[in-house]
């Protein structure tokens, strides 16, 4: 019996979870965030991690931060644009982000 096979594409969409003091206090409402593609849209989002991670998702929220311009050693600089997605799941359901995908 060979396992179901995941679409490579959706691993194009999420590119990483983020795992800071906020993201964890969100965790205990059922909320995970992920760094996805700019391009990405909200069910495309869904889908993904629906496939990817076998969860209920109930709902996502985007947000895109604009990138920030920096000096570091006197050199300036900007930080790229992130778009994040919070996804919010099904009672029950969980995502240890901190296993990798």
């Amino acid at each position: 019996m060979t396992p179901p096979s995941i679409d490579v594409r959706l691993y194009d969409i999420i590119v990483a979870p983020i795992v800071t003091e906020k993201a964890t206090f969100a965790s205990e409402d059922n909320k995970v965030i992920f760094k996805v593609r700019k391009t990405a849209t909200k069910p495309q989002i869904k889908e993904a991690v629906e496939k990817l991670f076998d969860v209920k998702v109930l709902g996502v929220n985007t947000l895109l931060r604009k990138g920030k311009r920096k000096t570091f050693k006197g050199t300036r600089g900007v930080q790229s644009d992130i778009k994040k997605a919070i996804v919010t799941l099904a009672e029950g359901d969980k995502i240890d982000v901190t296993t990798g995908l």
